[in-house]
């Protein structure tokens, strides 16, 4: 199959990209590394009638430090300079950590972290972990800018907050917070496939009890899923097994009570899955955090 016909344009400043989807909103599809938006295009299930193409916005192609201990990235760097980035590693390891996982060298070498955060596809890893982190997104249009939190941009399936009109221009890390711990699983068919289930959990302590805790699956539902109840039973205990386990339990019984069944994976076996990865997950994260 080949894509059908579109206008073609290529800025090479955010402005002028901005331009652009004011000039056309909901006619224009950005393209960023391209490896979902293509295949999509070939197969004609996304047919834009104008293609804004933003592979020359160099601008937008950064890993930047915070003062606090956070990083900036530009939504067009690509997957491999942030698998490979020393201080990704030091400041959001759980990035670090996460992109090995997502498809294979020669996707990563061309997709973006900007084009996964949009294209919100619910099996991706950084979706999960951008939720996980407290993550936030730095959102621009000619009208102005806009900072949405990871955990209010994602609204469903392939579905964000963005307007026709907006483009994503960074990705805000803050820095792990002292006496945190962090863990990041998936179980898939083959290296590299798409997870059947995946988990990212983040957790803190204090004086030997659990003070706060993320625990946000993929693969499970329509978009990131976070088990809010199961994190809410472990605020303030002692995270002992027996705690975790019940998490875990509440996790997959009460939180994610139907997860989505396919040809990889059934409800049941989702489901199962959930309950055993929520409680590796918290194991390695609070084991991490009261390692300092």
């Amino acid at each position: 199959m080949k894509p059908a016909p579109f206008k073609y344009h290529a800025p090479t400043t955010v402005d002028e990209a901005l331009a652009r989807l004011a000039e056309y909103g909901w006619d224009a599809k950005v393209l960023a590394g391209g490896q979902s938006l293509i295949p999509m295009m070939n197969f004609r299930l996304a047919q834009p009638a104008v293609l804004v193409d933003i592979n020359p916005v160099t601008e937008l192609s950064y890993i930047q430090p915070t003062r606090d201990g956070g990083l900036r990235i530009g939504a067009m760097t690509r997957q491999a300079q942030v698998e490979r980035d020393p201080l990704v590693a030091e400041a959001a390891p759980m990035v670090y950590a996460a992109m090995p996982k997502i498809a294979y060298p020669a996707v990563r070498s061309r997709g973006t972290i900007g084009g996964t955060i949009a294209h919100a596809d619910p099996s991706a890893e950084l979706v999960a972990a951008s939720v996980a982190l407290r993550a936030k997104f730095v959102i621009r249009s000619k009208q102005g800018e806009r900072a949405v939190p990871a955990d209010e941009f994602f609204l469903g399936l392939f579905t964000t907050v963005l307007e026709p009109e907006e483009l994503l221009v960074e990705v805000r890390l803050p820095p792990m917070p002292p006496r945190s711990g962090w863990s990041f699983l998936e179980v898939a068919r083959r290296h590299h496939d798409f997870a059947l289930v995946g988990v990212a959990a983040v957790v803190t302590v204090d004086n030997g009890t659990c003070d706060s805790a993320k625990l946000v699956y993929f693969s499970v539902g329509d978009g990131p899923v976070e088990a809010q109840q199961a994190c809410a039973a472990l605020l303030g205990q002692a995270p002992t097994p027996e705690a975790i386990q019940e998490a875990a339990e509440v996790a997959a019984t009460t939180d994610i009570p139907e997860p989505n069944s396919d040809i990889n994976a059934s409800t049941d076996y989702r489901r199962h899955l959930i309950k055993v990865l929520g409680g590796r997950a918290l194991t390695e994260a609070f084991e991490q955090a009261r390692g300092g």
